[in-house]
């Protein structure tokens, strides 16, 4: 079998938006650079995703030089919001917690709102250095995340998403199958393994990075949504809920915290370390 490497590397700016994919990314503390800086809030502050909106999946954010971001969607205006001033925050709540963001300016919460059908909230993770701590026992002291679901980085693999793709083809809807890597919504994506060998990684270098795996990831009904239109179906869930139920989560793909700084080049080595 030959090498491990990374096939492809994935940033979504804004949380819950359709993301970009990039030849190379600086690895930050909290994640890759431009990832998840930016989310959605509705009016009781909750965060805004594609649970609750699938539409989300048809706009497109694209991550500026300065930090801020390009918005567009299909029959709208295009969206340029840049990085708002630190001068005020407010809370955005995720999964019981409670994250200090900055609000984005009003042009850039109508724009979503009239998309979403809503009242939304921009708001931007002005400083992840502190605002947000990976909790334990998972995350270590020091170490934060930006506004992704709990982890700096999601690694998912080509071989995996063939093996779960046999499955669906097998199962109670094979007319779903083959189903494309963007239902998983990853960072890192690597080719050259064979299917669920990351289930047993502890530690891997990609490139010049070391990353630790903090857990498996679990999936929810966002893995349902085709990101093309928007539509929700059964799988991958069903066929996951059969064949990767562990400790009662449906899994695919891996959780990295890194180690070390750098960045990571598509076609990079990825070694597993322990």
């Amino acid at each position: 079998m030959p090498m491990p490497t990374l096939h492809s590397i994935h940033v979504h700016p804004v949380k819950a938006l359709r993301g970009r994919q990039l030849p190379q990314a600086v690895v930050e503390p909290w994640g890759l650079a431009g990832d998840r800086r930016w989310a959605l809030i509705d009016e009781s502050g909750k965060v805004v995703t594609q649970r609750e909106q699938p539409r989300l999946a048809l706009a497109t954010a694209e991550t500026l030089p300065d930090g801020g971001v390009r918005v567009s969607a299909s029959g709208r205006d295009e969206l340029i919001v840049e990085v708002p001033e630190p001068f005020g925050t407010t809370i955005a709540k995720w999964s019981g917690e409670k994250i200090e963001t900055v609000p984005a300016g009003s042009g850039a919460s109508e724009w979503f709102s009239a998309y979403l059908g809503e009242r939304v909230t921009l708001v931007h993770l002005d400083d992840p250095s502190h605002r947000r701590p990976i909790e334990p026992p998972f995350g270590r002291p020091g170490e934060t995340v930006s506004l992704a679901d709990g982890f700096p980085l999601l690694l998912t693999t080509l071989a995996s998403l063939r093996s779960l793709n046999s499955l669906i083809a097998q199962g109670d809807h094979p007319h779903e199958a083959p189903l494309p890597m963007n239902r998983f919504r990853p960072n890192v994506v690597v080719s050259g393994t064979a299917p669920w060998d990351e289930d047993d990684w502890e530690r891997v270098a990609i490139g010049e990075v070391e990353f630790r795996v903090a857990k498996m990831c679990g999936r929810c009904v966002v893995t349902t949504t085709d990101q093309e239109t928007a539509e929700r179906g059964k799988e991958p869930l069903r066929t996951l809920g059969r064949h990767r139920r562990i400790d009662g989560r449906l899994i695919f793909g891996q959780n990295l915290v890194p180690l070390t700084p750098g960045t990571i080049r598509v076609g990079d080595p990825v070694v597993v370390l322990a």
